[in-house]
């Protein structure tokens, strides 16, 4: 994977992009973990009109028992909001290889109205993005992978 230009990278990010792994380590590159597990998925979305909207969650997150919301134990709450990461809002790309994701809206309430700045990577139809600097994850400084594949059209995909 190689560090596009900043025109390329803008126009090579349109579009949908499927998870296909998060992973996180430690910032030497030991004691790599998953923290949404092995079987994370995912959507990210840049539009061409600079807004983008990231979803993660683990695979094997529980179903709330009566399938209402509102009516959802702590219990339940706290499984599924530690299972899923989501935000969204413009974007934008910097000269060196990095986009600015300016938050609008999280699941995560300190993220909003904050910068969050993912290094990029591509090849072919992938994508790889992680935090510019090392994030606090269980209370440690760790450093981000997430490597994205393009998604395919629907339409392509009904047949």
């Amino acid at each position: 994977m190689t560090t596009p230009t900043t025109q390329n990278l803008r126009e090579y990010l349109v579009g949908a992009w499927t998870l296909e792994s998060y992973e996180s380590s430690d910032v030497d590159g030991s004691n790599v973990r998953y923290p949404l597990g092995t079987d994370a998925r995912g959507i990210i979305m840049y539009t061409a009109d600079g807004y983008m909207s990231a979803q993660l969650m683990r695979a094997d997150r529980p179903p709330i028992a009566r399938g209402d919301l509102q009516l959802a134990t702590g219990d339940e709450l706290a499984a599924a909001a530690r299972g899923y990461l989501a935000y969204a809002g413009p974007y934008s790309v910097l000269d060196d290889g990095v986009i600015a994701h300016h938050v609008d809206v999280s699941l995560l309430p300190n993220w909003i109205g904050g910068t969050q700045y993912r290094a990029a990577q591509v090849g072919g139809d992938r994508l790889q993005l992680g935090p510019a600097e090392p994030v606090l994850i269980k209370g440690k400084l760790r450093n981000g992978r997430l490597i994205w594949q393009r998604a395919k059209s629907p339409r392509s995909q009904e047949n």
